[in-house]
């Protein structure tokens, strides 16, 4: 399961969207997120999936790959679904018990599931695409005009790439540390949602040392290099936009036209 998270990972491969800069990655996923919140439309959903799928084809990283850190996530998107199916009012279709299932109860439910789906995979296909180094230097870039109200931009942005880069390692981390328990005797697997609750709480604190650990090695090393913020300091590949990225930008400024249109003129909302 833990090997399952791919949110914070580079697949390394050759691609249109690898290629992309990833101030226009970062542009396409806020478009992305902002399109899965604007409407409910039966065709906005439609397009969003084709959009999806097409910049998934594009990007060259196996389907399989993306689906297989939905696992992860599994257990919020159940119950997301169940607090929206159970607790919205609206026609009865079902009753079970004290718990009442409503026909608007399992739209808001599918609904939810979708979008919840889609938000972690359009996320991930960013992280997947962009390597630690580039998307750092995107957020820094793209935020470059904060720098006048005297916002530090390298400072959020080597924070955000640094916590991303430390979730793939805290998780090999963790299944080490797992896996050593397991050898001495541990169970993880067996008993009630609380017995295995309090089977990881003797994980935790050889995790936490080990987090701390690199976070001060990362602090010396970077320390040692003379590191001190973005004063002063050059890029040795300077973020430039090429042909595809001018063209990626018209594709996304069509895209988002195209939903807000379906939203307003088409209709076919789901509740």
């Amino acid at each position: 399961m833990l090997r399952d998270i791919t949110i914070g990972q580079y697949y390394q491969t050759e691609s249109v969207i690898h290629s992309l800069d990833p101030r226009v990655k970062l542009m396409g996923t806020m478009v992305f997120i902002i399109s899965l919140f604007i409407g409910r439309s039966v065709w906005m959903y439609l397009a969003v999936t084709l959009f999806l799928f097409g910049v998934i084809k594009l990007s060259k990283v196996p389907l399989k790959f993306i689906i297989k850190g939905l696992k992860a996530v599994l257990i919020l998107v159940i119950l997301s679904a169940a607090f929206n199916l159970f607790l919205t009012d609206g026609t009865v279709v079902l009753r079970l018990w004290k718990l009442t299932i409503t026909k608007e109860g399992i739209i808001t439910a599918v609904f939810m599931v979708i979008r919840l789906l889609y938000l972690i995979m359009g996320s991930s296909l960013m992280t997947l695409t962009t390597t630690p180094n580039n998307l750092t230097d995107g957020l820094e870039k793209g935020l470059g005009f904060l720098k006048v109200i005297k916002v530090p931009v390298h400072e959020i942005a080597m924070m955000m790439s640094i916590a991303l880069r430390f979730i793939p390692i805290l998780i090999e981390e963790t299944d080490k540390i797992m896996k050593a328990q397991m050898a001495r005797g541990a169970d993880f697997e067996n008993g009630n949602l609380i017995q295995k609750a309090k089977a990881m709480i003797p994980i935790l604190v050889p995790l936490f040392v080990s987090a701390f650990r690199r976070a001060n090695d990362l602090a010396n090393a970077m320390e040692a290099r003379c590191y001190h913020g973005s004063e002063g300091r050059t890029k040795m590949k300077p973020l430039k936009y090429t042909r595809n990225d001018r063209i990626a930008y018209g594709v996304l400024a069509v895209y988002l036209i195209g939903i807000i249109a379906l939203n307003v003129f088409v209709g076919g909302r789901l509740v």
